[in-house]
């Protein structure tokens, strides 16, 4: 029988024991990107640590609805659609697309559903209608905004003080508010600007109401986990908590709240005005994405996570031990049993403790390289691949891996095995010029080649 699965909750700051509220329909939903531009590589965190948990509670429920949506309304959407003279559909879909692509890359697999923000706009609407019947929400001037102070227990999630919040708030040049806290949940439109028509006139929504509603539309009135980054703590999904408790009558929003922590660059905050903001998008273009993941994972998801190019290498030459490993087991077919070892699972089962299911990673991998034992091996093996597939590691051929895992642009897999059977040929007829020729031209291409009993293998790096 598998061990229990704890998460750490941010709402009540403790590790608890997660168990759903309804085991035959488990709901996470996770906060998805703004589509204006490339993400970046804090922005691939949540969407890799979140793709694990996923992938851990389909091992344990029979059925996840994992939902992660698309915001296509916000005004830096509305900014760069004007700046390109085109409609914002064109911004949004096409960054969706290199999104969703790029997310691929790494490993991420597609959520069960994929929300976008303007498909929920009724939705929106009828929660803003009932939380201004409800005392909680009010219109002023075409705008609509929810009344921080009706809600006693603002502040829950992020530990804030209401009474703090509005002492220390910044005076807003806006007349229509009641209280300087109090944040918008539609706003109008200018005849340029994307709208819609709305009881309170034509306009758009204010981001919080957008997730409130795609998840009340798709997953329900209460969800077992809301995840996301930890700058999305407040006031984001402080403002959900308030928005949704109070649409739905004092329901529970989300039983769980997981956030995973930053992403700096060589030990400084990513900053456009630094210019150390690293693209995704970029960055597969030098790395293998499966790398790139792994450097993700070698970190707890909820502590800061330090990004550096000696971290990336290491996470490649990581790779390579662990592709290595399957490689010395080729002689041997994997089992379709479960095969995923209990130290494996009770380490992603306490709060995904990926470094310390990484090590037994490398411990089985560690063992592989000097089994000898037939049966030992097939189970090595069988361990290696389901642990891996767990948390969307070793899923390549290994040859494939060696090739260069089929994302180096500059790398020819069939002009490199040419290159090696000129080689061969070379040493056969004892050109040995020609032959260490080859090498050198393979090195300087970052082509590593191993001569063995059984032939010449490649790897890059």
């Amino acid at each position: 029988m598998t061990a229990p699965l704890y998460l750490y909750n941010t709402l009540t700051r403790s590790k608890d024991l997660f168990t759903p509220a309804d085991p035959a329909r488990v709901t996470m939903y996770v906060c998805g990107p703004t589509v204006y531009n490339f993400a970046h590589i804090g922005n691939a965190r949540p969407a890799v640590v979140f793709d694990v948990l996923a992938r851990l509670l389909r091992r344990l429920y029979p059925h996840v609805v994992y939902a992660r949506n698309i915001t296509d309304i916000e005004d830096k959407i509305i900014a760069s659609a004007k700046e390109q003279g085109v409609p914002i559909s064109v911004i949004t879909e096409k960054y969706a697309d290199i999104y969703r692509k790029d997310m691929g890359t790494l490993g991420v697999k597609l959520p069960d559903i994929e929300p976008k923000a303007t498909d929920a706009i009724p939705d929106m609407i009828s929660m803003m209608e009932r939380l201004i019947a409800s005392g909680h929400a009010y219109a002023a001037e075409g705008h609509v905004l929810f009344h921080v102070a009706s809600y006693k227990d603002y502040g829950a999630l992020s530990r804030r003080d209401l009474d703090d919040m509005i002492a220390g708030a910044r005076v807003e040049v806006a007349p229509y508010k009641k209280d300087a806290t109090d944040f918008v949940l539609w706003k109008p439109s200018t005849p340029e600007q994307p709208g819609w028509d709305s009881p309170w006139g034509r306009g758009r929504p204010g981001w919080h109401i957008e997730c409130s509603a795609m998840i009340e539309k798709h997953l329900g009135e209460t969800i077992d986990i809301h995840a996301g980054g930890i700058d999305l703590q407040f006031p984001h999904h402080e403002n959900e908590i308030a928005q949704s408790t109070c649409a739905h009558g004092g329901k529970l929003f989300s039983r769980f709240w997981l956030h995973n922590g930053f992403v700096n660059i060589e030990k400084e905050k990513m900053s456009k005005s630094i210019g150390n903001v690293l693209l995704v998008h970029d960055l597969i273009k030098e790395a293998p994405g499966e790398a790139i993941r792994l450097a993700l994972l070698n970190g707890h998801y909820r502590q800061p996570l330090d990004w550096t190019g000696e971290g990336l290498a290491q996470a490649r030459q990581m790779l390579n031990r662990l592709y290595g490993a399957l490689r010395t087991l080729a002689d041997v077919e994997a089992t379709a049993n479960d095969a995923v070892p209990p130290e494996f699972m009770a380490a992603l089962l306490d709060d995904l403790n990926t470094p310390k299911a990484l090590a037994v990673l490398f411990d089985l991998a560690r063992q592989a390289n000097v089994a000898t034992d037939k049966a030992e091996k097939t189970r090595l093996k069988s361990a290696l691949l389901a642990a891996g597939s767990l948390i969307g590691l070793l899923e390549q051929d290994p040859e494939i891996w060696f090739a260069g895992g089929g994302i180096a642009p500059h790398i020819d897999a069939d002009e490199i095995e040419a290159l090696i059977l000129a080689r061969a040929t070379a040493r056969k007829n004892k050109d040995f010029k020609e032959s260490d020729r080859i090498r050198d031209e393979l090195a300087g291409r970052g082509i590593q080649i191993e001569d063995g009993p059984k032939g010449t293998t490649w790897r890059v790096g």
